[in-house]
């Protein structure tokens, strides 16, 4: 039996797999090193009775998440992993790797992640190439989710953001300037405050200031990390993976064509294109 994880800021998809049937599917609370030491991580493993209840059968586990992004972060998760399933081969990963994966499987192509953040990188078939894009939600994640949440709060607290919209940011959320700016500066994990936000775009998508903030977001993404790789390997597929990039697509269609770029695909849960990688590989 194989489990193939993929872990973004919000929560980590889990599926279970034994000779290409899959056998459990389920989500957890999100994995991430740089907020989840290793007893943590073994707590939340005990706590779910599929991981239980099947641990002694797994053999292999590909992980990927955000925060897996260097040797002493991924020595976490393998630890924790190793430790409550035994009998099992553990492999941990980016997300921004699995992402690649998914979409290209063993293809080159220039792979961008959209979500709760946002990353892109040049994957030559084998290995995601090292790249400066993943600065993380305060210096990067243009056009991710919490970068349309900045935004957002921006705009509220600012009194730029147009009446109808204010009336209903008020109605959902019954937040004032010193609440938003508590949890936003004080409180633990932001990031994720912030990009729950992209609900509020996603149920006002119709809307054209948001639409144009969401374009704006893609815009941006496109230019910084985009561009760039395209520059070094113009002949390549562009791909992105992620919530907000599947969302709101069709925006990220015309801000792609608007600067000259094709996109081959996008993919909302690479989860599920990763199990059938490994599943054949198995």
């Amino acid at each position: 039996m194989i489990a193939v994880v993929y872990s973004g800021s919000n929560n980590a998809g889990w599926r279970l797999s034994y000779k290409g049937r899959t056998v459990a599917s389920f989500n957890t609370n999100a994995i991430n090193p740089y907020f989840n030491d290793e007893k943590y991580i073994v707590q939340l493993l005990n706590k779910n009775i599929n991981l239980i209840h099947h641990a002694e059968e797994i053999r292999r586990i590909y992980f990927y998440g955000a925060g897996a992004s260097s040797d002493d972060l991924r020595q976490v998760i393998y630890n924790a992993l190793s430790s409550f399933f035994k009998f099992a081969k553990v492999t941990v990963g980016h997300d921004i790797e699995a992402a690649a994966i998914a979409c290209c499987k063993n293809s080159p192509g220039i792979v961008s992640i959209c979500a709760s953040g946002s990353n892109a990188a040049w994957y030559d078939g084998k290995k995601v190439k090292p790249n400066n894009y993943g600065l993380g939600y305060i210096l990067a994640d243009e056009g991710s989710g919490n970068w349309l949440g900045r935004q957002l709060i921006k705009g509220f607290m600012s009194e730029s953001l147009p009446l109808n919209l204010r009336k209903k940011f008020v109605h959902r959320y019954d937040a004032d300037r010193k609440t938003l700016l508590e949890k936003v500066y004080r409180q633990k994990q932001p990031a994720l405050f912030l990009s729950s936000f992209s609900d509020f775009f996603l149920d006002n998508k119709d809307d054209v200031y948001l639409q144009t903030i969401i374009k704006t977001g893609f815009g941006k993404l496109i230019d910084t990390c985009i561009l760039p790789l395209q520059g070094q390997h113009p002949d390549a597929p562009v791909h992105f993976a992620g919530s907000v990039a599947a969302n709101f697509q069709d925006l990220l269609y015309q801000a792609a064509e608007a600067k000259g770029v094709k996109i081959a695909a996008i993919i909302k849960e690479p989860i599920n294109n990763l199990l059938s990688y490994y599943s054949n590989k198995n």
